[in-house]
């Protein structure tokens, strides 16, 4: 045995130790401020947990990489980030939005990508995608900007349908939860208008894995 080697190798292990270490740490930060924009609208924290391993499900069904699909699932609860800049009264209003309070509404997708940052890739250049993208919609009609189609991130289309298939499933206090079969229905009749109509048969192929994550972090009273 040679010291020098030894050295080397006990300097390398500590290297990977602290650079897990920082990845852990980093990971930890964008879930809590996930997070932290559930807690401020009528969602909870059970709806990252969901929409994120659902992000994952479909980013595997279309063929993405392992190393694409991880940082799909990680960047995936930074979606709403912007809705901390969104007044209480309008976020938390039961009734519906006026237009100027919709207007302000549609803001947070900018409002995130500011929070975020201007990161052009790594993780949270990926968080920043997925922030202003989310809410657009496949023919147009969507914000902030009204892309369409290929125009959109492929991880904000991901997203879309993860977000909104939780979104419908759950309860929340100013709705009853729709049943997985309505939702479904409600994700086809939106093919091609509000989600990308490629995506939508590969997430409900995968509606077993779905409901196994649906299950495993289901709304506690």
């Amino acid at each position: 045995i040679r010291p020098a080697i030894v050295q080397a190798r006990v300097k390398t292990h500590l290297s990977l130790v602290r650079m897990d270490e920082l990845k852990q740490t980093r990971l930890q930060i964008i879930q809590s401020l996930g997070y932290a924009a559930e807690y401020k609208d009528n969602e909870t924290g059970r709806h990252v947990i969901r929409m994120s391993h659902y992000s994952k499900i479909l980013a595997e069904a279309i063929g993405y990489s392992p190393d694409v699909v991880d940082e799909i699932f990680l960047a995936a609860p930074m979606h709403d980030i912007g809705k901390i800049g969104i007044p209480d009264n309008i976020l938390k209003k039961q009734g519906k939005l006026d237009s100027e309070e919709w207007e302000m509404m549609k803001k947070h997708p900018l409002i995130g990508a500011e929070i975020i940052g201007e990161h052009t890739n790594g993780l949270l250049g990926l968080a920043r995608k997925i922030s202003i993208s989310h809410h657009e919609k496949w023919d147009g009609s969507g914000y902030p900007y009204g892309l369409k189609k290929n125009e959109i991130y492929p991880e904000g289309r991901i997203i879309a349908i993860a977000d909104v298939f939780d979104a419908l499933t759950t309860e929340r206090p100013y709705k009853k939860a729709w049943t997985v079969e309505d939702a479904c229905q409600y994700l086809i009749e939106q093919s091609g208008s509000h989600f990308d109509p490629e995506f939508v048969p590969l997430f409900l192929n995968r509606l077993n894995d779905v409901l196994e994550v649906k299950e495993k972090w289901k709304e506690t009273n």
